[in-house]
């Protein structure tokens, strides 16, 4: 009689079905990141008024995020949250095609900030319950985002050859109509068994392992490391457009980026067992403050890829380190709560970093990404600070395993 297999009784299909639904908002961000401040600009609006466009829905999806979390935890299926998310998140996208002024846009991209928000931390835990439930391997559904990604920077970088900023809001568009689909065929699990991150993030317990000093100092450093990539976010495409560089071109460097975290992601597990945690954490954010320092500099586009490719050290090597280092830090019950104050501070040291941005960028071009590597050079102090008041290896307790 053959064993039964780790993955009875899960949904038909579960992980083919759960990495569609990823590729969905992943469709979506790979052609609102790089080309949605170009369409702004097109506009003529300033850079300023760009910044505070970008700035303002980062704001309101730290706490809409959260209560749409608890809403959906709350549900019988968190997949009817996603279904309104991509539905409301259409609508306004389709009504920004009615609209060419700053106020009307500010006030319907942070109206679609706040339906959008959960879409992906609500995927994710239905992802992360498939692996809890039966053993659904998180990388391989995971990558199918990643792709997807590459995939739609690829096709607006070659969109926005032929029609520039114009093919924004019709690529948005099919991008949101496929959320509406990935929210139909999600897989149907029932309740949850333990509340979502972005859920768990209001109910963090007075004596919470997250309190100790290391740990905050190292979300914090972490997260303002994050935040340094705004302007590049914000302004990277606008301003390789300026340098004469093609849609296609902006398209290859920006997946260039994602393809070397890729490739970081699937050597996570030789990199945790051969180097310190921490000292991955250090060596990333040294790299991000030497990325914006360079950043200002004229390379041409070979230059610009091979700068690209630190995306690799300077986000998927910090995030690598980071989880496991919760794994290890964090009491079990309280891990949902961590990776929500995780969210929280990414998405606030975000948005600040945002509103700065067009400030700077406005001001002083792209000499501004020195600003970005003064923010990354503050969080590289603060996750020093939690390295040097972290408990030694023999002084922590040891958690079952906190090697995964």
């Amino acid at each position: 009689m053959t064993a039964p297999s780790v993955t009875t009784g899960a949904p038909p299909f579960f992980a083919a079905r759960i990495a569609l639904v990823f590729c969905a908002p992943m469709m979506v961000n790979g052609i609102a990141l790089p080309f949605f401040p170009i369409w702004l600009e097109t506009l003529s609006m300033s850079d300023f008024q760009i910044g505070i466009v970008l700035a303002l829905p980062m704001f309101v999806r730290v706490f809409t995020a959260p209560v749409a979390g608890v809403i959906a935890d709350r549900m019988g299926e968190r997949s009817i949250v996603l279904l309104w998310s991509g539905l409301l998140s259409l609508l306004t996208t389709v009504a920004l095609f009615a609209t060419g002024s700053f106020w009307p846009i500010l006030l319907l991209y942070t109206l679609q900030g706040a339906v959008y928000s959960p879409y992906v931390p609500i995927t994710e835990a239905i992802m992360l319950s498939g692996v809890r439930r039966w053993n659904f391997d998180y990388g391989k559904m995971r990558l199918w985002g990643s792709l997807a990604f590459i995939l739609a920077t690829m096709i607006g970088g070659w969109l926005a050859g032929f029609y520039g900023g114009a093919m924004v809001l019709p690529a948005l568009t099919a991008a949101f109509v496929l959320t509406v689909i990935g929210a139909l065929i999600t897989p149907k699990i029932g309740k949850p068994r333990r509340p979502s991150p972005i859920a768990a993030i209001a109910h963090v317990p007075g004596k919470s392992t997250l309190r100790q000093r290391d740990v905050q100092l190292m979300l914090i450093g972490v997260s303002l490391v994050s935040a340094s990539h705004s302007m590049y976010y914000a302004f990277s495409a606008i301003h390789w457009q300026k340098m004469g560089f093609s849609g296609t071109d902006v398209g290859i460097l920006w997946s260039a980026g994602v393809l070397a975290e890729v490739v970081m992601f699937v050597f996570a597990v030789q990199l945790r067992r051969r180097f310190n945690l921490w000292s991955m954490m250090v060596f990333g954010s040294t790299i991000a403050v030497g990325r914006w320092i360079l950043f200002p500099m004229d390379m041409g586009f070979s230059g610009y890829l091979a700068l690209q490719c630190l995306h690799a050290f300077t986000y998927a090597i910090i995030h690598i380190s980071v989880q496991s280092r919760l794994v290890e830090r964090v009491a079990e019950e309280q891990e949902a709560a961590a990776q929500g104050l995780y969210f929280f501070y990414m998405g606030i040291f975000t948005a600040i970093a945002t509103f700065a941005s067009g400030y700077a960028y406005s001001w002083y071009g792209v000499d501004g990404f020195y600003l970005m590597s003064v923010v990354a050079a503050a969080g590289l102090v603060c996750v020093v600070a939690g390295r040097l008041v972290a408990p030694s290896a023999a002084a922590q307790p040891q958690r079952a395993a906190s090697g995964g």
